[in-house]
């Protein structure tokens, strides 16, 4: 097989730069993608790959423990595979929701949970791959912008591998359940004035001046350890393609890691056919939508404004990549409201698992896509929940007790100006006399 290499994104002529050269876009600032030299595989090789994945499933090796390296022979970027870092992550569930279902009007409806990854999101599986490249060059210091879950995985794996780590964060816009998860794992956190696309454009200046190597979703290597999300999530499906894929968008990172792996793995003869994939946007940080009704390729960056904070994102990086997965997939893009997004995070809940915001909004847009006929309810959909519940229990909290802002301020209590009204699932804690026999007069009265 050819080396692989990196190149500008969708370019097909020969402008191409070696794996271990540092960069993150072309001489003429495109980003750019690994460019794996895949062929059509054999029926035969198909079959021993596919029984080859569900042997290392029962390996206790982490190479094969792992959601992202189980599947290495779809990245020779990395080989030899002898520098992986890894938790090991992936392995995540896909639960069956039927409280979600009835609520979308769906006949049955699924989520894959990459909440349950070792650092409670999605950002692992690209992690993974990306710091393993980083050990592979030699690098001993890496950077990100984040609003939270990019900094969490980046600190851990970073750790991992005796790497020191730096992060950008806008001030007072991320949540504390991943906040104190870069503070643990070691990381120097630097907050700025402004949003995350400020702190995003800070960081890439500070990272070519400094020579940090970059660990956003710029960096190709991230975007191949995500695609093997939707890898693992079709071997466990036993390679049955579902109808619809639908995901956040916030960075657009997934987005686009998601196009790539389906893309590469029809190449390849793995499936013969491709989901139509969904990208969901809140509509405070939606250039992604804009950009889709207005039928035009152009990013026009909005000021991002929601309280779902993991995609409160208004110039994302990874825009011109998810373009290539919606047209790929015959795809497209929604938009939902703090008030949905809210809704559908209390069905979630329901259904025993629950996510973090930015999440709500693939079944809040399943919904919408629902009632305007887009998804059909016999279809069959499997929503992506990118965080766990607790990388922002401050939102849970206020939901049950009805203190959701969307300009909150926490002092003493909970104020705001922007109520976000939801009539969604509510389970506010109760104060009781501590009193025996009034505690079990109470209980009777409202369980039993």
């Amino acid at each position: 097989m050819e080396t692989s290499y990196l190149r500008p994104f969708c370019e097909t002529g020969d402008i191409r730069y070696p794996l271990n050269e540092i960069r993150y876009r072309s001489d003429d600032g495109r980003i750019l993608e690994v460019a794996n030299p895949f062929e059509k595989f054999s029926t035969d090789t198909v079959a021993r790959l596919k029984g080859l994945f569900d042997k290392r499933s029962g390996s206790w090796k982490p190479v094969d423990r792992s959601g992202v390296w189980r599947y290495r022979e779809f990245l020779p970027a990395f080989e030899p595979f002898d520098a992986i870092v890894t938790m090991p992550e992936g392995n995540t569930p896909i639960y069956k929701m039927p409280r979600c279902a009835e609520y979308t009007g769906m006949n049955s409806l699924k989520a894959k949970h990459l909440g349950c990854n070792p650092t409670g999101s999605f950002k692992d599986y690209g992690m993974s791959a990306a710091i393993t490249m980083a050990k592979k060059l030699g690098i001993t210091i890496v950077a990100c912008a984040s609003t939270g879950n990019t900094s969490a995985s980046m600190a851990a794996y970073a750790a991992r591998a005796g790497m020191k780590s730096i992060v950008f964060i806008p001030e007072g816009q991320i949540a504390y359940g991943k906040l104190s998860q870069a503070l643990d794992y070691g990381a120097l956190t630097i907050q700025i004035e402004g949003d995350f696309d400020k702190a995003m454009e800070i960081v890439e200046e500070v990272c070519k001046q400094r020579n940090l190597y970059l660990l956003n979703s710029i960096n190709p290597f991230r975007i191949e350890g995500q695609k093997t999300i939707m890898i693992e999530m079709l071997h466990q499906l036993n390679w049955e393609v579902p109808d619809w894929i639908i995901a956040p968008g916030g960075n657009l990172g997934n987005s686009s890691a998601f196009g790539k792996a389906f893309a590469e793995m029809v190449l390849t003869g793995f499936i013969d056919k491709v989901p139509r994939v969904a990208i969901i946007q809140a509509e405070g940080a939606n250039p992604l939508y804009n950009s889709f009704i207005n039928k035009d390729h152009t990013l026009h960056p909005v000021n991002a404004d929601t309280r779902a904070s993991a995609i409160k994102i208004g110039n994302p990086v990874s825009f011109e990549k998810s373009w290539f997965t919606i047209e790929y997939t015959s795809g497209l893009v929604e938009q939902v409201s703090e008030e949905e997004i809210a809704k559908a995070k209390s069905r979630i809940g329901i259904d025993g698992i629950g996510s973090e915001p930015a999440s709500a909004t693939t079944v809040a847009g399943c919904k919408k896509l629902v009632e305007k006929g887009a998804i059909k309810p016999s279809d069959s959909v499997i929503c992506i929940l990118t965080g766990h519940l607790l990388k922002d229990p401050d939102y849970t909290v206020e939901l049950h007790r009805d203190e959701l802002y969307l300009d909150v301020t926490r002092e003493t209590k909970v104020r705001g100006k922007k109520k976000i009204v939801t009539d969604g699932f509510r389970n506010s804690p109760v104060q009781v006399p501590a009193d025996v026999d009034t505690i079990l007069e109470f209980i009777k009265k409202n369980v039993c």
